[in-house]
């Protein structure tokens, strides 16, 4: 799982570009993360992002539909201490 001592370069990337606006997940088991309409090309780590809590749904949705992203308080917390850290 993605800590905030773990997180890659490519981590705090995506958590940058999802703070940012303009970001969807594809809900279901491994939600995919899109970025400006176009698919993230790391999912492994968005899910891992997802699965760490640093990314969520920011509102309901069905399977396979795309809602609006973004990052979640830990992930702010993550970020911020990332940006430390760099």
């Amino acid at each position: 799982m993605t800590t905030t001592s773990t997180l890659s370069g490519r981590d705090r990337a995506i958590l940058r570009a999802v703070a940012a606006g303009g970001a969807e997940l594809a809900l279901g088991i491994e939600p995919d993360l899109f970025l400006d309409g176009r698919c993230c090309s790391d999912q492994s780590a968005a899910h891992q992002l997802v699965r760490a809590g640093l990314i969520v749904a920011a509102t309901l949705g069905l399977v396979g539909e795309r809602v609006a992203a973004a990052i979640s308080p830990a992930g702010q917390d993550a970020l911020g201490s990332a940006l430390l850290v760099a």
